[in-house]
């Protein structure tokens, strides 16, 4: 009778902690408001310019370190989004460009190649690298949180649209969230880390914006 009883409260407890059905058609995003919530607070007065983005049609410039520039199309962008969990992207890269190692906390993501080929992929939690070279028509998923990565090792320049299951899936960049954080993560930590001498530390922390 008991075990009965525990696994009905936790069929009670998994169905009222589940993410509640829309309350409404729309939530369009009032992106000005002070107040905080897990998402965005809705506005009164939508027109159809609030679920309208014209962002991902041309390519992006890659004339940065890296050779490669994602254009977001998430709840920022289209304030219609808030509250539907859904967003794309476009990321454009130059021969050689790079999107490097990265994660989405929020989010898994699928791409699309529409230009070009690209090697891609993404490491399990047990350290294993699951990679592949996709090219123009095909795609390839990165599950929610795994670190990942894209490198158009081609001649030409490549693009692929990515679409992703939350309104903002938020970005860490593993290099820059080490090295170029605000305060500095402590040089003893990261040298402990990457088993290196404080030189290379500072080194890197200075390519990377941050000379602290």
């Amino acid at each position: 009778m008991k075990a009965a009883v525990v696994v009905l409260f936790g069929i009670f407890l998994a169905s009222v902690m589940a993410d509640p059905e829309l309350l409404q058609d729309v939530c369009v995003a009032d992106l000005s408001s002070a107040v905080k919530v897990n998402g965005f607070v809705c506005r009164e007065n939508i027109t159809a310019d609030d679920f309208f983005f014209t962002g991902l049609a041309k390519p992006g410039l890659t004339n940065n370190t890296m050779g490669s520039l994602v254009t977001a199309a998430s709840v920022q962008k289209i304030p219609g989004l808030n509250t539907l969990g859904i967003s794309m992207s476009r990321i454009d890269y130059a021969p050689g460009g790079l999107n490097p190692p990265h994660t989405h906390p929020r989010a898994s993501e699928i791409v699309f190649v529409i230009k070009g080929h690209l090697e891609v992929g993404f490491i399990t939690t047990a350290n294993v690298l699951i990679s592949k070279t996709i090219k123009k028509g095909e795609i390839f998923v990165f599950p929610k949180g795994l670190v990942h990565f894209q490198k158009n090792n081609g001649k030409v320049s490549a693009a692929v649209i990515a679409a992703f299951n939350s309104q903002l899936p938020g970005t860490q960049a593993i290099a820059a969230t080490l090295f170029a954080a605000t305060p500095p993560v402590p040089d003893h930590v990261l040298t402990k880390a990457f088993q290196v001498g404080k030189k290379e530390i500072r080194k890197i922390k200075c390519r990377l914006g941050s000379n602290k």
